[in-house]
């Protein structure tokens, strides 16, 4: 396993709306991005933050947006998709993939902010690749198969000052 060093680059991949429902459910609060990217660099080199974010057309989202991109994150922003059942979906685990996959040739470590579970195939494949692969995730919400097939889990519950607002 690589541990961690100054000189390691690393990407921060953050599922916001993983994220999002996670802190609401067992918190009632919004993450922390500013406290969230500094919990995942670690004194570390950044070299990419992208924040995927789903576009539901509420009033405040584009104040998040842009307070996302100040923070330093890259957003990526998917609109969600309502079905002729009234049903709706927007999820960006392919997204996140590709996008973990061709970084991971520039980058020493890969910090996954999610706690779904459809993300563990993608930590072999990084691993295999000699990524380090970092999960963050509030542990009661994330998939145990995610915190297995990850190098290293942060349980964001035990930093609620940090990630919390």
């Amino acid at each position: 396993m690589v541990e961690i060093h100054d000189a390691q680059r690393v990407a921060v991949l953050a599922d916001s709306q993983n994220l999002y429902h996670s802190s609401h459910s067992l918190y009632s609060q919004n993450v922390d991005y500013a406290g969230l990217l500094d919990e995942t660099v670690r004194g570390r080199e950044l070299v990419r933050a992208i924040a995927y974010v789903i576009r539901a057309d509420s009033p405040e989202e584009e104040s998040f947006f842009e307070a996302l991109r100040d923070i330093g994150f890259e957003t990526k922003i998917k609109d969600i998709k309502t079905f002729g059942d009234g049903s709706k979906k927007a999820d960006w685990d392919v997204g996140i993939s590709l996008d973990a996959v061709t970084l991971a040739e520039k980058v020493d470590a890969v910090a996954l902010c999610t706690g779904d579970g459809d993300f563990s195939r993608l930590c072999h494949h990084l691993r295999h690749e000699g990524v380090r692969v970092e999960v963050f995730g509030f542990a009661s919400s994330t998939a145990d198969e995610l915190i297995e097939a990850a190098d290293d889990f942060t349980d964001l519950s035990e930093r609620e000052n940090e990630v919390l607002l």
